[in-house]
């Protein structure tokens, strides 16, 4: 028996051998790498093949091998090797599983496999004289049509091209083909048709798209800082990619940074909606509720395992649902998987696919999709939910350290404005009192998030209270403060390394001025933080002319100079961090008017005004003297 050749599963010629170069007249440099489509034509348009010792009576097998871990079909002669271009030409119409066929030029069928167990061969019958789109089950014959015409018309073959069939009565789904057109030429020249090869790819295109599907999850859904903005990112990557419409709940423990129930007989968890794509949404976002029992959402809850549901209009659980029911009814879903959000026993949520015509129905195999999809969300959401947590625990750990109430003057009159970062930043201010009816008031930050930055604050007031006990003056008070903070970082290199204060740097900004009401004079020293600003009685405001000093356990011995001004009496004075430097305290700053407004208005109104532009409107009053904003930590 002697080899002719070898195909791949794409049709493409990977090995020629010699009894195929003497049959055919092909080298095998010529055809390694041909696709068997072309053989097929040349041999069709020549006629005839090489007979070079050829008689009646051969015979040809087609028959799978392995190499190297992949199938190729081997195509071999059987016999005395006579009269093999039929026999040859047989074999490939009828055996090789890449299906030929040869089109006319008014792309009827002149010659195809006839069998109806190949896929794509949903019509049976007769295959001559018909056009191909008949006899052939294709998604979409008019296109295919105009496809095949352009080759015909221009002589630019069209390869691999993918290829949907139509729906099939019972199939679980529309096959995909991969399909080559090639224009049949005499050796004239005259076109004669078409040669088409097609072969079933449905398996290996559903398993790229689900590999690139992952990919594309994990690329899009990474961690956050917020479980809401996970969600939103779960259903933007899986709709339309996967499902027609995606909704996710989630535990209401996790959103308030609690830890998330572990799965028990209890099925009442109050879930959050917390976002959705496509048509379906049956409750708004933010909506809290417990699943209803009886369905396939409280069901997944209470075991974590996935579930693929067909959805018929007779479904027992739509009755426990019937908002949900409703919503399913309007929109035509027709298939839906649920599947648990969950990690290390605890549930997170749940997530529900949805899928509408001209999608197809969800399988038992898509169920593995989604649990891979929702178990890397899930990592992203416990990401978040542990951040929220540190988040909380930091924000009251800064806000239990800062003043509950403004301290009460007999020679001043103080208001204060505080922005806490919603990650826990580490602005301060502090108001102490001196001897001789003098007055220090502070403005700090510490440069980073969390709950260290939070302590770390709190231990530098600390300190300046105890240093302020002494009576020092405020370039002497920074010159202090200062080695306290690089003993604090000493202390925090120290640390072990699973320590979270190992190896944490410290920045450090301070402004202190002390105020004498006799003299009517104001003393003031900074390091870091921006030039203070007097408003004066008359209306007009100036910048003060501090000499800045380097922040706080920078390297050197660089002083931190004191400058002292006349303050007269009814004299606004604003100190303020880095963060409203630029906004309000600069001079061209687009807040800096409110600011310069403060001796004609009611301070409290002004900081209000100053909030409300800061924030665009949204700060929220939470308690006497400080309100909140998103994205700054600042203190004024």
């Amino acid at each position: 028996m002697d080899m002719l050749a070898l195909i791949d599963e794409r049709g493409l010629v990977v090995e020629w051998g010699h009894a195929a170069e003497e049959l055919f007249g092909w080298s095998a440099e010529d055809a390694v790498g041909q696709s068997v489509a072309v053989l097929v034509r040349e041999i069709a348009a020549a006629g005839e093949c090489r007979r070079a010792g050829v008689s009646d009576g051969a015979s040809v097998l087609v028959k799978p091998v392995r190499r190297g871990g992949s199938v190729l079909w081997e195509v071999s002669e059987e016999g005395n090797a006579l009269s093999r271009d039929g026999t040859i030409l047989k074999a490939l119409f009828t055996r090789f599983p890449v299906r030929l066929s040869v089109l006319d030029a008014q792309l009827r069928v002149v010659r195809g496999r006839t069998d109806t167990s190949t896929p794509g061969d949903a019509r049976a019958g007769h295959l001559s004289d018909r056009h191909f789109t008949e006899v052939y089950d294709l998604g979409d014959p008019e296109g295919e049509a105009a496809v095949a015409r352009g080759v015909l018309e221009s002589g630019e073959p069209v390869v691999n091209r993918l290829v949907r069939g139509g729906e099939a009565p019972g199939s679980p789904g529309r096959r995909i083909h991969s399909v080559s057109y090639f224009r049949l030429e005499n050796s004239r020249g005259d076109v004669l048709g078409l040669v088409t090869s097609e072969a079933d790819v449905t398996e290996r295109e559903t398993t790229r798209n689900r590999l690139a599907l992952l990919d594309a999850i994990r690329t899009r859904v990474v961690p956050r800082l917020t479980v809401d903005t996970v969600c939103r990112d779960v259903v933007e990557a899986t709709v339309p990619a996967f499902a027609s419409a995606a909704v996710v709940d989630v535990a209401e423990a996790i959103v308030r940074g609690e830890q998330p129930p572990l799965v028990s007989a209890d099925q009442d968890i109050p879930l959050r909606q917390a976002a959705f794509q496509g048509p379906i949404s049956p409750h708004p976002v933010g909506k809290v509720r417990p699943l209803p029992a009886g369905t396939p959402f409280s069901g997944v809850l209470a075991d974590l395992r996935p579930r693929v549901i067909q959805i018929e209009e007779d479904s027992a659980w739509l009755a426990a649902d019937p908002a949900r029911a409703a919503l399913i009814k309007r929109s035509g879903a027709h298939s839906l998987i649920v599947a648990p959000l969950a990690l290390h026993g605890r549930a997170l949520g749940v997530v529900s696919f949805y899928r509408h015509r001209p999608q197809e129905r969800f399988e038992e195999d898509d169920a593995e999709i989604a649990s891979a999809i929702c178990a890397h969300a899930a990592l992203c959401i416990d990401n978040a939910s542990r951040y929220m947590r540190e988040w909380v625990v930091a924000l009251t750990v800064q806000r239990r350290l800062l003043p509950e109430h403004p301290a009460t003057q007999n020679t001043v009159d103080i208001s204060h404005l505080h922005l806490p970062d919603p990650e826990g930043g580490g602005a301060w201010f502090d108001v102490i009192d001196l001897p001789g009816a003098r007055t220090a008031l502070i403005v700090g930050e510490v440069t980073g998030q969390g709950i260290v930055t939070a302590i770390t604050t709190g231990l530098l007031r600390t300190a300046i209270h105890t240093l302020a006990a002494l009576d020092l003056q405020p370039d002497e008070l920074l010159a202090r403060l200062s080695d306290t903070t690089v003993r604090l970082a000493t202390a925090y290199a120290a640390r072990p390394p699973e320590d979270p204060r190992h190896g944490q740097s410290l920045t450090v900004g301070c402004t202190i001025a002390v105020y004498d009401p006799v003299d009517l004079t104001v003393t003031i020293a900074r390091a870091g933080l921006p030039e203070p600003v007097a408003v004066l009685p008359d209306g007009t405001s100036a910048d003060l002319s501090v000499a800045g000093g380097p922040l706080l356990a920078e390297t050197g011995d660089a002083p931190f100079p004191a400058t002292t001004v006349n303050l007269p009496e009814g004299s606004i004075l604003a100190l303020g961090t880095a963060a409203l430097a630029d906004e309000v305290l600069a001079s061209s700053g687009p807040l800096r008017p409110l600011l310069n407004s403060a001796g004609r208005r009611p301070q409290r109104d002004v900081l209000a005004d100053i909030t409300a532009a800061f924030t665009g409107g949204e700060a929220q009053l939470l308690r006497p003297y400080e309100v909140t904003a998103p994205g700054a930590d600042s203190d004024l």
